[in-house]
């Protein structure tokens, strides 16, 4: 019981810190907008893929994941 209620607190932790940069920082204005994301806009049409924002939120969750696991 004491596992998970560590785990708890470093989710709660890490939603914390993500709303009061939403909040505060006026949102992550660059994300989704990084080179590599695919826009296409024409007429009637549009289409978005955010294929390097996709591998950086990748990223960033498994490195949360290795870290948590490591103190596990």
């Amino acid at each position: 019981m004491r596992d998970m209620g560590i785990m708890l607190i470093l989710f709660g932790a890490v939603l914390l810190l993500i709303g009061a940069l939403l909040y505060f920082g006026g949102g992550i204005s660059w994300l989704g907008k990084l080179p590599g994301d695919i826009r296409i806009e024409r007429p009637g049409f549009s289409f978005y893929f955010p294929i390097t924002t996709s591998i950086l939120i990748s990223i960033v969750l498994s490195l949360v994941i290795f870290i948590i696991r490591m103190f596990r």
